[in-house]
């Protein structure tokens, strides 16, 4: 019996030394056609010619993204089905009464893909033309002003709720189903700014129809150097940078997630992949593993927070 353990520990070391020795599943939480679905293929591309194996693409939208994680979870923690998480991952947490799958314990981080920042838009041809214009007109009449996002509970409806606690100000937050009845809200003056990805919004800047008058991260985005960053315009504390990135069920062997890791440092610090990221309005950016849990577990915290403060009810 010892004997015949001896023999089996090099091949079992062997077979982790080889990995992967077959194809890997990446499993999504949003259907086909968005910017998460494209980033992801980008990645996958790329990833499967570095590791010589094909990376296939599930797309398992629904249920706050429990749906894609059970999908993961339900198979085996070997490195070949990985699921892919987003800052929406760390808000449904907070928001869901009782989430089907646990992202920070039944699951370990591998690295992140892509950052973007939301914007702020008032009309091309409107009264706003910066972030200061709008705090003097919501200060001058409270409650009046009306700011437009997609749907409650989203990443953008959220990042106004924190924008109007962290700039101490009182306006109406208009949902909307879809980024289209966005703008259209907006070209008709149904509502006076709009906060949404730069991708949604890069038509309507193009043709100045609208124009981006802040940035919701703390630094300025490097793909709209010249927008002001909203904490430029004095609104301390208001940070929004949105994020995806790779997650393989707890368990996975630690040699897999090395080896996964190396290859997307590697594929995202690719010249070809940060320009089509960029032309898509988001920034490649790989991670530590510790790097991206952290992230998860701190954006948790932070989204629970701000759905708490606005009594968003949970679903």
């Amino acid at each position: 019996m010892v004997a015949a353990l001896a023999l089996a520990l090099p091949g079992t070391a062997a077979a982790q030394d080889n990995y992967p020795s077959r194809d890997i599943t990446l499993v999504l939480p949003f259907g086909p056609g968005g910017i998460a679905d494209i980033t992801a293929r980008l990645v996958a591309d790329g990833l499967g010619k570095k590791l010589g194996r094909q990376i296939v693409i599930m797309n398992q939208p629904g249920a706050g993204g429990a749906t894609a994680a059970r999908a993961v979870l339900n198979a085996e923690a070997d490195g070949y089905t990985l699921a892919l998480f987003s800052n929406g991952t760390a808000i449904s947490v907070p928001l869901f009464k009782k989430l089907p799958f646990d992202p920070v314990n039944e699951f370990v981080p591998v690295s992140s893909l892509a950052y973007f920042d939301f914007i702020f838009a008032a009309k091309g041809d409107g009264k706003f033309k910066t972030l200061q214009d709008v705090l003097a007109a919501a200060k001058e009449k409270p409650g009046a002003l009306n700011i437009g996002t997609i749907n409650v509970g989203s990443s953008q409806n959220l990042a106004a709720e924190l924008f109007k606690s962290a700039a101490g100000v009182d306006f109406t937050i208009v949902p909307y189903k879809a980024t289209p009845d966005l703008q259209v809200a907006l070209l008709g003056g149904e509502v006076d700014v709009i906060i949404d990805s730069q991708t949604a919004l890069n038509a309507a800047l193009q043709q100045n129809q609208a124009v981006a008058i802040a940035s919701s991260g703390t630094v300025r985005s490097k793909l709209l150097p010249d927008v002001p960053t909203a904490v430029e315009q004095g609104v301390n504390g208001f940070d929004v940078t949105s994020w995806n990135a790779i997650f393989a069920p707890k368990g996975t062997p630690d040699e897999a997630v090395k080896v996964l890791n190396g290859a997307l440092v590697e594929v995202l610090s690719d010249p070809a992949i940060q320009k089509r990221f960029a032309d898509l309005g988001v920034e490649a950016r790989s991670s530590t593993p510790e790097e991206i849990g952290k992230r998860l577990t701190d954006d948790i915290g932070k989204w629970g927070a701000v759905i708490e403060k606005a009594g968003i009810p949970k679903q």
